[in-house]
């Protein structure tokens, strides 16, 4: 039988516990930590570079993102079932990235950037003490146009975060 301008009821059934499926399979609320863990507290990372500006981004970042990604919200030290700790071991900037392209007769240059900024952390659950989640020297990288390295390292800063949240996620 036909139905929806030619799609079997078979067909159908199929897309429809597809998307169901697949709405499941991406569903972290939770995010893939212990039942228990519903709190946790982000500390400053210690800032073992240059720039003053990273520590403060980091930080803003990690707020935004574990909160929604891994279905946790934040409260003090104290009282945070789980603990985000680390460090902030390495912010390398202006590595040239060179473009060439050829429009008509005359050769164009593109002059591009990239940065990389690498990270210690680990999250541990204070009622237990076990490590939830400790990965060395996580790497993120982020390209940039001349003279905007900002840019670059806002796209270092959430590819950096959202290693950290797969990485939780992963381990349950």
């Amino acid at each position: 039988m036909r139905v929806c301008g030619g799609v079997s009821r078979a067909v159908l059934a199929a897309l429809v516990l597809v998307l169901n499926t697949g709405c499941w399979v991406y569903n972290f609320h939770g995010g893939g930590l212990p039942a228990d863990v519903k709190s946790m507290a982000i500390l400053p990372f210690d800032n073992q570079t240059p720039n003053p500006e990273l520590q403060q981004q980091l930080l803003d970042e990690m707020r935004k993102t574990l909160e929604s990604r891994l279905g946790v919200h934040e409260a003090s030290e104290d009282q945070a079932d789980a603990i985000v700790s680390g460090a902030i071991v390495r912010y390398d900037i202006d590595i040239p990235i060179g473009y060439s392209a050829t429009t008509g007769n005359q050769p164009v240059t593109g002059t591009r950037r990239k940065l990389e900024l690498v990270v210690d952390v680990q999250i541990v659950d204070q009622k237990t003490g076990k490590t939830l989640f400790k990965r060395q020297g996580m790497v993120a990288d982020g390209e940039y146009a001349e003279r905007a390295e900002t840019d670059g390292r806002g796209q270092a800063l959430k590819k950096l975060v959202s290693d950290m949240v797969e990485g939780a996620q992963s381990q349950w």
